[in-house]
């Protein structure tokens, strides 16, 4: 069994969403885990958040589960429902297809730090939940559009 360098492994930042989104995504940083280690059928990425970083937009996956672990700090669970403050050891999981848009906010002083795993769907379609957006994922390559299909060209 192949030993992953977590130090070895690139961070990656920035976002590939489209302004005015991806600047919202300053402070968050990953580690490509799951890609280091050369798996293809889902991901696991060691994902960390600076004080006052958000994980991403609120969204939801049409065709891919997600699972997070907090494994270092605080942060703060944001669903439909409402929220709830994790800690090291607090896990979650977000069936695909369940329109229940989420993410994580760091409100503390200090880096927390999730691993998330997922799948990887060959097609796949993310909503966000608080602004008039979504992406279609295929063949590595992203389409953002309005959730009406329509192609996105900036906030209307």
């Amino acid at each position: 069994m192949p030993v992953i360098d977590p130090a070895k492994v690139p961070v990656k930042t920035g976002s590939i969403y489209p302004e005015p989104y991806a600047s919202m995504m300053q402070g968050r940083s990953s580690l490509r885990l799951g890609d280091a280690g050369g798996l293809t059928q889902f991901g696991a990425n060691l994902v960390s958040l600076e004080p006052g970083a958000l994980s991403s937009l609120r969204h939801w996956h049409q065709n891919e589960d997600e699972f997070v672990m907090v494994t270092e700090g605080e942060c703060t669970l944001v669903q439909d429902a409402g929220e709830t403050v994790m800690r090291a050891g607090d896990c979650a999981a977000f069936p695909a297809g369940s329109p229940d848009g989420h993410h994580f906010i760091n409100r503390t002083e200090k880096v927390a730090k999730f691993l998330v795993v997922g799948t990887k769907a060959p097609r796949e379609v993310a909503t966000y939940s608080d602004v008039d957006l979504r992406v279609e994922m295929a063949a590595g390559k992203a389409r953002f559009t309005y959730k009406d299909g329509a192609d996105w060209t900036g906030p209307r």
